[in-house]
């Protein structure tokens, strides 16, 4: 299970709403695009930081591991902003005002994101799938994204299970050896995958589907005090910080 799933199953918010998540999560991360990057996207990225922690107590070793391709994908954009290609002091050379740029587009991508996984560590894919059919999404893209979800997992444990066999018969002991392995992981995982997908289809053809996977969902009420509560912290994190940007710009 990845670090992200396990934490949505088994956080202090696992039986919230969804849409009491969404809230929350998703207005973090419009503060986060549409407030001054300093400091409020810094406020957002705080924010959103101190309530994964605090009251929805996910792990920090999981956020961490879960947080760092997002993060380098940030640091890499920003990095971007600091150097000018073919300018007039020569073919590579640092950018004027790039290193401010660089600093608020950190600021905002990251504060973004960890809005993002803010709802991504509360709220499991199993409860948010079922419940789009009722918001309006076609069945059939729903049914797809649940299958296409849990053959993910099938496909990342065959995966694992190929490099543990490789390794246990020394298939990475040199470079020559670990080409090889790749290449053989790669065409028998692909293998694998469209074996275990005609399983699927029998197996469900076996069981009478007719064209719509029903799942049972958690039964869970919209919580109006939880729901005002995020709204309340939304609009504090944006008075703080038009009250801030003067003294600290």
């Amino acid at each position: 299970m990845l670090p992200i799933d396990a934490a949505a199953h088994s956080n202090r918010w696992r039986r919230r709403h969804p849409v009491d998540k969404a809230v929350l999560g998703f207005g973090l991360t419009s503060l986060a695009l549409c407030l001054p990057p300093w400091p409020g996207a810094a406020l957002v990225a705080l924010t959103a930081l101190a309530v994964l922690l605090g009251p929805a107590g996910v792990p920090g070793r999981r956020l961490w591991r879960a947080c760092r391709v997002p993060l380098g994908f940030c640091v890499t954009g920003a990095a971007t902003l600091l150097v000018q290609v073919a300018g007039p002091e020569g073919p590579l050379s640092l950018a004027d005002g790039g290193p401010a740029r660089a600093g608020e587009l950190l600021l905002r991508t990251s504060a973004a994101s960890l809005g993002m996984l803010l709802f991504a560590f509360t709220t499991p894919m199993s409860d948010l799938l079922p419940r789009l059919v009722r918001a309006g999404v076609p069945a059939p893209v729903v049914d797809v994204a649940l299958v296409t979800y849990r053959m993910s997992f099938l496909l990342l444990d065959s995966v694992r299970r190929v490099r543990e066999a490789q390794a246990a018969r020394l298939g990475h002991t040199t470079r020559a050896a670990a080409w090889r392995s790749l290449a053989s992981l790669g065409a028998t995982a692909f293998v694998r995958a469209f074996g275990r997908a005609a399983r699927l289809q029998d197996g469900l053809a076996g069981r009478g589907y007719d064209g719509a996977l029903r799942v049972l969902v958690p039964e869970a009420g919209v919580s109006a005090r939880f729901t005002s509560g995020s709204i309340a912290l939304l609009g504090a994190v944006t008075g703080l910080t038009f009250a801030l940007e003067g003294p600290l710009t």
